[in-house]
């Protein structure tokens, strides 16, 4: 695992190479002791501390035991949850086009370290539905995030570690950026991934726009209507090319795939890519978010990112976005074949990023 240490913009590079190389060899130690006990704590995960709200220990090809319902803005919002209730709390979000089985390794090892741990499905995703019909099934950036705000208000959370990769990563990006207030830490798959329709309006060199062949099969109503009807195998597809060394097997596919069999996926991902390319309109309601995020904000809560040394997925190199993020910063490549989908690729460093991230 590669590992670099930022305290801010422009500093890490100051720093002398000797003494970096004595702090790598005392974080290697540190990490490895850390990751002992998390081990350990993992083994332990049956422990009363944990069983509050601790559903049956999810792995290849196990569900989480329940799914529970909450009331959350505009949304009925599915998740799963595991540790004490009690415990410092932990959003973890998913990306697309996959579902919260994404964290099933990750989440009794963040419950038996003492963490309650959240994990909703995004709006268009599992369980979760519109409370209305007449609301916009709007896919925008903002409008995820303020989800995740939401969700927290529902459920009483004041603060959270924010998680996640992908669209999952996008969003606790927003969050960081917009409420750092209610964001203890931040742990984000393939760093800042904040964007505007003004940036989605410039164009790439044509290796990059390749990488984003979807995007534009979706601005067509071809893409609608071939995405709505081959879903699944769309899916299967994006998986294959964003970890082209993950070699998941048919029920850990079926387990999140059917996630996307809810009745506003396609709305909801075809709005979120139309949106991007300034092909569909957003909600007015958000536009001063948006105007906001446009500036591309520094986020200032304590920050690990991570990046997956074989993501097949478009993704930007760590260098591009390092200080973007102001406060405390560390960045990690987790190497041996671990590509987009990093949270259920490599579950112990990914948890292990969570609690050094609530350490910073």
């Amino acid at each position: 695992m590669e590992e670099r240490h930022l305290a801010g913009p422009g500093t890490a590079e100051h720093v002398d190479r000797d003494r970096r190389g004595l702090i790598g060899i005392a974080a290697a130690a540190m990490a490895a002791a850390q990751l002992g006990s998390i081990a350990d704590a993992h083994a332990r995960s049956t422990s009363t501390k944990a069983a509050a709200a601790d559903p049956a220990r999810p792995g290849p090809g196990a569900s989480f035991a329940a799914i529970h319902q909450i009331e959350a803005g505009v949304l009925n919002v599915g998740y799963a949850e595991a540790g004490p209730v009690d415990g410092p709390a932990v959003l973890l979000l998913h990306g697309w086009p996959y579902d919260i089985h994404s964290y099933g390794d990750v989440a009794p090892i963040l419950a038996a370290a003492g963490y309650r741990i959240v994990i909703p499905y995004l709006r268009g995703h599992g369980s979760t539905r519109f409370l209305s019909e007449a609301t916009m099934r709007n896919g925008q950036q903002s409008v995820v995030a303020a989800d995740g705000i939401a969700l927290m208000d529902a459920l009483g959370i004041k603060t959270a570690i924010v998680a996640g990769y992908d669209w999952g990563a996008r969003t606790a990006d927003i969050m960081a950026a917009l409420w750092p207030e209610r964001c203890k830490a931040l742990v984000s798959v393939s760093g800042y991934l904040i964007g505007s329709q003004a940036a989605g309006a410039e164009p790439l060199p044509p290796k990059a726009e390749l990488q984003w062949w979807y995007q534009y099969y979706f601005a067509t109503e071809r893409g609608r209507a071939g995405y709505d009807k081959y879903r699944h195998d769309f899916a299967r597809l994006i998986w294959q090319i964003a970890s082209p060394d993950w070699h998941f097997d048919d029920a850990t596919f079926a387990r999140s795939a059917a996630a996307l069999d809810n009745p506003d996926h396609v709305a909801i991902v075809i709005h979120n890519y139309r949106w991007r390319l300034g092909l569909a309109k957003g909600d007015p309601a958000f536009d001063a978010l948006e105007r906001r995020l446009a500036t591309f904000p520094a986020i200032t809560v304590p920050t690990i990112t991570l990046e997956g040394d074989a993501n097949g997925a478009p993704h930007p190199a760590p260098t591009s976005y390092a200080e973007r993020f102001s406060g405390k910063y560390v960045h990690r490549t987790i190497k041996g074949g671990i590509g987009h989908n990093l949270p259920q690729e490599a579950p112990q460093a990914f948890a292990k990023a969570v609690i050094d991230a609530d350490r910073l």
